[in-house]
């Protein structure tokens, strides 16, 4: 760990200048020691070129981490885990050399280019996986809900095959509420899902079949993906194909040319009873894996509660971006990774500085967690979920930050995910105070409340609450704050562009964001009853039983 010491001296004096000037505020305000400049100063650093794309296992984890365990000890707050700022999150980081695939059909052939046409990774350590004729299925969603009465797999044999599969859930597509959430997706339109029901299907690989609305973002996203290597926790036991990964939809509608289809198929998947079937091509590829075995780590600090120290409240940010990668048409490699989500992990600090300050201890533990690795597949919260370090049955409640406004003040913030728990209520209540309101989730396609670390605290029963910046701009309205988004989603998410911009970012919108995230947190560890979740959830049945 002395390389962690000798990074966190650099930033010392940084860090200490910061956390100065700590004002007392009672509970009421949320808002006395939060403050922009200090906001705007830290996500600067955390997403500058130094940092490198703060992915793990890099020389960018090392200065992260350093970072935000002396962030933690200026602001005066204890190790999170025993004696420690850090809980060891085992992984393997797994490199994927690819080659073009050959689909062959009874009149010919043709080949797919790797990256450009579609990408697979392998998530096994196995150093060579071939596909030599293996045989392509079709599988509609690639879905197994019987709560829905639907099965994709049904009278389908996929053993030592290979799936392709449609994005997102059938309700979508067709616009019909009936089906499944209709336009809001399940955790069954997620690419995870269907990479683990293929692996439960024993299918040797699966390739997610592209499409930009659907998928809410377009293939530049994926690719980018593809070219960096992969990490995977260490210590899995659920089954995983030899092979996985997604095809565009142009190569996709190539492969239904040559097996004597068209694009119908997929219309077709989405009626009730829709049957799987074997598209009669093959398809061969060799790819290599190249393995190493690290550890990285979560960050994790507390402020003990002074009544029930035992119950818990988490405040979580995923610390993690995707590193270096290939350049962009400017020539940047290095994805800063500024909003997403140096702002996430900077607001986790300005929520510490704030429960710090209060003239009143918290009667109850509060939580602050920076997890490693939410951008290859919410790894880091994952691992504290099977190995937490304080029972879930002990945790009050999850709130998750993924992204906070570094822009304009906004009138509304929405709920990702809405209906769920009632720190929904809670939160709502307290954007009603200060004159705000909330707003349906803008993309409920996109299944965004599947899609961050709250996922895995709410999949351990542990209500879970996922806020986003809102779109309705004060002085402003919400075509413009509607623009603000589409044009970070459509020009810098998950690409080298996502930087701060010195003269927009002044974290104005940041700060009263926080202060309903401070508000909540604070009603949830002054009120005897545990959060719970509402009638419906998929999430409540679990809770219950603890």
């Amino acid at each position: 760990m002395s390389n962690f010491k000798t990074i966190a001296a650099i930033y010392a004096i940084i860090m200490l200048s910061s956390s100065c000037n700590q004002s007392s505020s009672d509970y009421s305000s949320g808002v006395a020691a939060m403050n922009a400049d200090s906001m705007k100063q830290n996500v600067t650093i955390l997403s500058s070129d130094s940092f490198m794309g703060r992915k793990p296992f890099t020389d960018g984890e090392t200065k992260t981490i350093a970072f935000l365990q002396q962030k933690f000890t200026a602001l005066g707050l204890e190790p999170g885990n025993g004696n420690s700022f850090l809980q060891e999150v085992p992984m393997v980081n797994i490199t994927t050399t690819g080659m073009p695939l050959t689909v062959k059909s009874s009149t010919g052939e043709f080949s797919l280019s790797f990256l450009d046409d579609y990408g697979f990774w392998l998530p096994k350590t196995d150093s060579v996986v071939r596909f030599d004729q293996t045989e392509l299925v079709f599988a509609g969603y690639g879905v197994v809900a019987p709560e829905y009465n639907w099965n994709d797999y049904e009278g389908l044999d996929v053993k030592g095959k290979v799936v392709m599969v449609m994005v997102n859930d059938p309700g979508y597509w067709v616009g019909d509420s009936t089906l499944f959430k209709g336009k809001s997706m399940t955790y069954y339109g997620r690419w995870t899902y269907k990479f683990e029901e293929a692996a439960r299907q024993g299918a040797k690989g699966c390739l997610v079949i592209h499409n930009k609305d659907a998928a809410s973002y377009g293939w530049p996203v994926v690719r980018n993906n593809f070219t960096q290597s992969k990490l995977h926790l260490a210590d899995r036991s659920e089954p995983v194909c030899d092979a996985v990964g997604w095809i565009t939809e142009q190569s996709a509608n190539k492969i239904f040319s040559a097996a004597g289809m068209d694009s119908t198929l997929l219309v077709k998947a989405n009626k009730p009873g829709f049957k799987g079937t074997s598209l009669k091509l093959n398809i061969s590829t060799q790819l290599k894996a190249t393995a190493e075995f690290k550890k990285s780590y979560n960050v994790m600090a507390k402020i003990t509660g002074s009544k029930k120290p035992d119950e818990v409240l988490i405040y979580s940010a995923h610390w993690d971006h995707l590193g270096v990668g290939t350049p962009d048409e400017t020539g940047d490699t290095i994805n800063n990774g500024a909003l997403d989500n140096a702002t996430g992990t900077a607001a986790l600090l300005e929520l510490a500085r704030e429960f710090k300050s209060t003239k009143t201890a918290p009667e109850r533990t509060v939580v602050f967690l920076a997890v490693t690795a939410e951008e290859q597949g919410l790894l880091g919260s994952e691992y504290y979920a099977n190995h937490p370090v304080y029972p879930a049955e002990k945790t009050l409640a999850n709130i998750n930050m993924d992204g906070v406004n570094p822009l304009e003040k906004t009138l509304d913030m929405s709920i990702l995910g809405q209906g769920q728990s009632d720190l929904e209520d809670l939160a709502e209540e307290e954007m009603k105070k200060d004159g705000r309101y909330i707003s349906p989730d803008p993309k409920p396609e996109a299944g965004s409340y599947y899609r961050s670390d709250h996922f895995n605290f709410a999949k351990k029963g542990i209500p879970a609450l996922y806020m986003k910046t809102g779109i309705d701009v004060v002085g402003k309205g919400k075509e413009y704050g509607h623009q603000l988004k589409e044009e970070y989603n459509n020009n810098h998410y998950h690409r080298p562009s996502d930087e701060v911009d010195p003269v927009k970012w002044t974290m104005e919108g940041a700060i009263p964001d926080l202060s309903i995230l401070f508000r909540v947190g604070q009603r949830i560890i002054s009120t005897e009853a545990f959060p719970k979740w509402k009638e419906g959830s998929e999430f409540k049945a679990i809770r219950d039983k603890n």
